[in-house]
């Protein structure tokens, strides 16, 4: 089969698309001939190898997982023993961080409690879109947000793949929407439900006098202590992504900014969850949710991919598309 391997740390230079033998599911997992991945922030950070707190997880001089990916859609072509839920034939999808990645291959040996059956109304490309940002979208706004309906919620980094599905999530839940985004996603962002829009570059929100019972930072750097001002007497923040700097803040500095005021500052760690997933789908397939596709790349281009996603202007998902049916 074909992969995309890396056998170093480094720009997506060090990728390269090999031939590689087909892996064999062993004990409770599945073979899934994968139609289509998804590009995260995170699989950019396992090829720079960076943060360096990262490699002692991933191999500290060499990456332990030579290939990378770890949001997949496909179907099940074979099964180890003890898999009872999955059969060969079967649409899934799902995120495989768990298991060190595998997702730019043609082929990927997974633990069947990794995946879910695909929404019917989702192509291959729409379902990998999903699972890893979905999922953190949901953690973040229900899990530590716990959203409620009536709130008034805000997205910093609107536009991104979390960002895109926070807005829909937020909605679903019955919350009062504002995101914030630059210029060229404001449209965007009113198209998923936003219903308030705030161009970064124009108005900064934690001044406006505004005040909001749940903010979500999936990007945009502001202090903390500006954060705090801009939510209501019991209100959280939840960073659920961006720089090393927004994720640690809140996780050093949260729990002293917290003192003393009933309003909560932290960090979400997301992980992935077959039964948020399976949340998510039922959202998928009521329409409440869609994912937002920048870009689609072959296999060979994974390495444009990633790098496309290293920039940091992408507008919901990149995806890429590795084979189709009949293939």
């Amino acid at each position: 089969m074909q992969a995309v391997v890396r056998s170093k740390y480094g720009l997506p230079e060090v990728l390269q698309l090999q031939e590689i033998e087909k892996p064999t599911p062993k004990a409770g997992e599945v073979l899934v001939k994968i139609h289509a991945a998804s590009v995260n922030t995170a699989d950019w950070y396992a090829l720079l190898g960076k943060p360096f707190i990262a490699r002692l997880m991933g191999g500290i001089f060499s990456p332990k997982h030579k290939i990378l990916g770890v949001d997949i859609a496909g179907i099940v072509v074979s099964a180890g023993s003890g898999v009872t839920r999955l059969k060969p034939g079967d649409a899934v999808f799902g995120d495989i961080s768990a298991c060190g990645g595998g997702g730019f291959a043609e082929y990927a040996a997974v633990p069947e409690t990794a995946l879910v059956s695909m929404p019917a109304n989702l192509s291959f490309e729409q379902a990998a879109a999903v699972p890893m940002a979905a999922v953190t979208a949901l953690q973040g706004l229900r899990g530590k947000g716990d959203i409620r309906a009536g709130q008034k919620v805000l997205i910093n980094g609107a536009s991104g793949g979390v960002g895109t599905f926070a807005i829909q999530i937020a909605k679903a839940f019955g919350a009062e929407v504002t995101a914030i985004c630059s210029a060229r996603n404001m449209d965007q962002a009113r198209s998923l439900g936003a219903d308030h829009v705030i161009d970064y570059s124009r108005e900064n929100f934690t001044q406006n006098g505004q005040h909001y019972d749940l903010i979500i930072g999936a990007n945009g750097y502001h202090p903390l202590a500006d954060y705090k001002r801009a939510l209501t007497p019991e209100g959280i923040y939840v960073c659920t992504g961006g720089t090393m700097k927004q994720i640690f803040q809140p996780i050093l500095l949260g729990p002293v900014l917290s003192l003393n005021s009933k309003k909560k500052l932290g960090s979400l760690t997301a992980a992935p969850n077959a039964n948020d997933l399976t949340y998510v789908k039922t959202l998928l397939e009521q329409g409440k949710v869609m994912p937002v596709i920048d870009r689609c790349y072959p296999l060979r281009q994974t390495a444009d991919a990633l790098g496309y996603v290293g920039q940091k202007h992408a507008r919901g998902k990149v995806i890429i598309a590795i084979c189709q049916d009949g293939e």
